[in-house]
């Protein structure tokens, strides 16, 4: 395929797509909700902003997380002065959900009202708030007792003025990144994201007229833009200026996705340039007709067909590796010190940090890679549960460069996925592969 058609196909499949009927369909009813209590106007779906990354149009497939404000009639500002006015408004808020929607998990956490839609896998945060002469909204926090400001129509603006002056790849890029944060597991925010791309876009003009057919420069560039940035807390957000914070390092997998796109750029026209696109940007790469089409069993499974996936915390996995005689070592040390890892080894995989929150559940991912795998046809790759209290335990059967990952599903949607590489020595003579 061409480039243009890879990244066109990709944008295509990032689409919010027939999702959005319903996103539109739960927003009205949550508006007609609040507005019959605080306006006595039960049909109406006036009086609301759509915000967050829906709100800036760089939403993809999959979107988990949507967030809407509230806009308060303005007589009742004076009735929810004072440390309890914050929480007394969102708990107005949550009963008038709770009584739409009875069966719904609805609760207040701290600054908006969550209201859990499990049958269509994603949550409204509607946060309550006054508007100001500017443009600005007064939301409550429940952590300080007080209002606060919020601007986020000045961060849609700004959003719209750059996708403007880039022929519409602000937007374009804002969804790739996307897609390669969940994808790759990295703990980023939609904020955070659109932040960065804005700031890429002030760097550079070179793809402001850019189309798909350079879409391959331009995540090369935009990756190096990001691997180059320097660790910071938080960043000033697009347009308003207002602080977002840093969840995690990301420079060190931008510096992967970096490379990975020099090897894609240099295997342009090759049969294997699709699947080097995928390691950046995930399944929703379009494969070549026919690619999938193979001598052994394609017993590969992604989550993606399983979970809305939207990466908001991280998660970090690790392999103990053992055999009877040898002391136990850990994999990551051994791939990073290119120690052997031959057969008749037992690995047990395991969490060793978590951001989620509990409950949440666990899925994994075995996947054999290689001719010998191919051969054996024994490439695994199915989504499957733990098999021991604390992880997967497995053993090594032949030689392959393996993987193994791991995914944290909360409240039904992937929301932290790790990786490890299991590389199989061929230089041994004995065979060996997860299993």
């Amino acid at each position: 395929m061409e480039t243009s058609e890879i990244f066109a196909g990709l944008l295509e499949n990032l689409k919010v797509g027939e999702h959005s009927a319903t996103v539109a369909s739960r927003r009205d009813e949550i508006t007609k909700a609040l507005n019959k209590d605080f306006r006595s106007k039960g049909g109406s779906t006036e009086h609301r902003l759509m915000v967050g990354s829906y709100g800036r149009h760089t939403a993809i497939r999959g979107v988990s997380d949507l967030d809407m404000i509230y806009i308060l009639p303005p007589g009742l500002r004076s009735s929810y002065d004072g440390d309890s006015g914050p929480r007394r408004i969102l708990t107005r808020v949550k009963d008038v959900l709770k009584d739409r929607y009875p069966n719904t998990e609805v609760r207040v956490d701290q600054c908006v009202v969550r209201v859990q839609f499990i049958s269509n896998k994603f949550k409204f945060e509607v946060q309550p708030a006054f508007e100001n002469d500017d443009g600005s909204f007064d939301y409550p926090d429940t952590a300080a007792g007080s209002w606060k400001i919020t601007k986020p129509r000045e961060e849609i603006r700004a959003t719209k003025e750059c996708n403007d002056r880039t022929s519409k790849n602000m937007r374009h890029l804002a969804r790739m990144t996307r897609a390669w944060k969940n994808a790759n597991g990295v703990a980023m925010g939609g904020l955070l994201i659109d932040t960065l791309v804005h700031r890429f876009f002030s760097t550079t003009d070179a793809y402001d007229s850019a189309g798909t057919g350079s879409y391959d420069l331009m995540a090369r560039d935009f990756f190096e833009f990001l691997k180059n940035e320097p660790d910071k807390n938080h960043y000033l957000a697009l347009g308003s200026k207002q602080q977002v914070k840093v969840k995690a390092r990301f420079q060190s997998k931008a510096k992967k996705a970096y490379n990975r796109c020099l090897q894609a750029i240099q295997d342009e026209g090759k049969a294997s340039v699709n699947k080097k696109w995928r390691e950046v940007f995930g399944t929703s790469v379009p494969l070549k007709a026919g690619e999938s089409a193979r001598a052994f069993e394609n017993t590969e499974q992604f989550i993606e067909t399983m979970f809305p996936v939207d990466i908001t915390h991280s998660v970090a996995i690790d392999c103990e590796v053992t055999q009877n005689g040898w002391r136990p070592a850990s994999l990551r040390e051994m791939v990073r010190n290119r120690s052997l890892l031959l057969a008749n080894k037992e690995l047990d995989f395991t969490i060793r940090a978590c951001s989620v929150t509990s409950p949440y559940e666990v899925r994994w991912k075995v996947l054999n890679r290689g001719d010998e795998a191919e051969r054996r046809n024994k490439i695994r790759g199915q989504i499957i549960e733990s098999n021991r209290t604390t992880g997967r335990h497995e053993r090594t059967e032949f030689r392959g460069n393996h993987v193994v990952e791991c995914f944290v599903v909360k409240d039904g949607i992937v929301v932290a996925r790790d990786r490890i590489k299991v590389p199989i020595s061929n230089t041994s003579r004995t065979s060996a592969e997860v299993s």
